[in-house]
């Protein structure tokens, strides 16, 4: 199943701009890294995946357009 979904966002991204690429991997860096630390922390997983998610895409907005 991993594999699976590995391959299929591989291949969804085949045709994107830097600046969606650089925002799809810091919303999905941002929401693993949120839901780690709300869980660890012993807060809501999914409220820190939202809060990380929403971090990471403006991260990877914000990068792309620097290397532009």
């Amino acid at each position: 199943v991993i594999a699976l979904v590995a391959a299929a966002a591989a291949a969804g991204c085949t045709d994107m701009t830097t600046q969606q690429q650089g925002m799809v991997s810091g919303g999905a860096i941002g929401a693993a890294a949120g839901a780690g630390i709300a869980s660890i922390t012993g807060g809501n997983a999914w409220t820190g995946a939202a809060i990380g998610a929403a971090a990471g895409t403006t991260a990877g907005y914000i990068r792309a357009n620097r290397q532009q």
